[in-house]
């Protein structure tokens, strides 16, 4: 688990099933994330699900996004591991429009950046993200990231960001010799 202020990344469940799976069938949210909407029947999904959690892979490590008071608001994941290049991509979800626009995303993003740049030895962590999706690129900016260029792809249009490890050591705070993150 990795605990923030107000958020907690923690290992997806099956408790998640009925959250994800309305985030799925939500036509708004689907269209801010370039995905066509979700039409198997929940049985279905649930199944596919289950099948999911139980499958480990190294190139994708996935979370849920839960208030430090335990709702669970939306998931965020890298993935696309690539070790040779040492770089993954990023991708975040809050789902529960509830949570919208009160910095959840950008500490979940910021959250999952730390594991990252301090847990492994990825190099660069990039994304895409719609050209429309201006609450996200603000997000990603507060994170760090910076624009690496534009993609075209199935009829949508992309804005790509990135973040590399020094960038990353460089913004953040410097600590008082003797002291650490945990106090």
């Amino acid at each position: 688990m990795i605990n923030s202020k107000k958020i907690k990344l923690r290992k997806r469940s099956l408790a998640d099933a009925v959250e994800n799976y309305a985030w799925l069938t939500d036509p708004e949210l689907t269209r801010l994330d370039a995905a066509p909407i979700f039409n198997a029947t929940f049985a279905h999904y649930l199944a596919v699900y289950r099948e999911e959690l139980g499958y480990t892979s190294r190139k994708r490590c996935a979370f849920a996004v839960e208030t430090a008071d335990g709702k669970h608001v939306g998931n965020c994941s890298y993935y696309d591991i690539n070790d040779k290049k040492k770089e993954a991509q990023l991708g975040i979800m809050i789902g529960n429009r509830d949570y919208w626009d009160k910095g959840y995303g950008t500490e979940a993003v910021t959250a999952l950046l730390k594991h990252i740049f301090r847990e492994t030895d990825l190099n660069r962590v990039y994304l895409k993200t719609l050209v429309s999706n201006i609450r996200a690129q603000r997000c990603f900016q507060k994170c760090g990231f910076v624009f690496s260029g534009h993609l075209d792809r199935d009829g949508y249009h992309f804005i790509l960001m990135e973040l590399r490890r020094k960038q990353w050591q460089e913004q953040q705070p410097r600590q008082p010799e003797g002291k650490t993150d945990d106090g």
